[in-house]
């Protein structure tokens, strides 16, 4: 009986890494982001905002982080979260086609009230257009605010 040789391996070929791929962009231009807390989540969702809402998102978390240095972050939903560690969050926001919405999650509490109303009693939006002047000074002081108020779990 010949005793056969073993066949030699050829070399693995290893397929090129894609490149990291960008977010896909829900309706309305919402980012899809994976859930996750801490501020790297966040800035993934802020970096693949499309146009305009990029630049608006930067404004907001540093507004936001800037008014209160020891927030907690988090993406949930597709959008970002803001609140207190192991206390739940106060505020959200999302994009839409034409805007970006501001959650205030007890904004019914908050003095002046942010304009936009909602469906839920305690809940206020602030609806943000490309073309709207935007008062960062009353944004913190709303930020300030709600983050003193007991917070909402989700």
């Amino acid at each position: 009986m010949a005793k056969k040789t073993p066949k030699k391996l050829a070399p693995k070929k290893t397929a090129a890494k894609p490149a990291a791929a960008q977010p896909k962009l829900l309706a309305g231009g919402n980012p899809q982001i994976a859930k996750g807390y801490g501020d790297e989540p966040v800035q993934a969702y802020i970096a693949a905002m499309p146009e305009w809402k990029r630049e608006l998102g930067e404004r907001l978390d540093a507004i936001i982080t800037r008014t209160l240095p020891d927030v907690t972050k988090a993406v949930k939903w597709n959008s970002p979260f803001y609140g207190r560690e192991g206390e739940g969050w106060f505020l959200s926001f999302h994009c839409f086609a034409k805007y970006v919405k501001v959650a205030f999650f007890k904004g019914s509490s908050l003095r002046p009230l942010p304009p936009g109303e909602s469906k839920q009693k305690e809940v206020r939006y602030l609806d943000i257009r490309e073309d709207d002047e935007f008062n960062e000074a009353q944004f913190a002081k709303w930020v300030k605010q709600a983050s003193k108020l007991p917070l909402e779990r989700m």
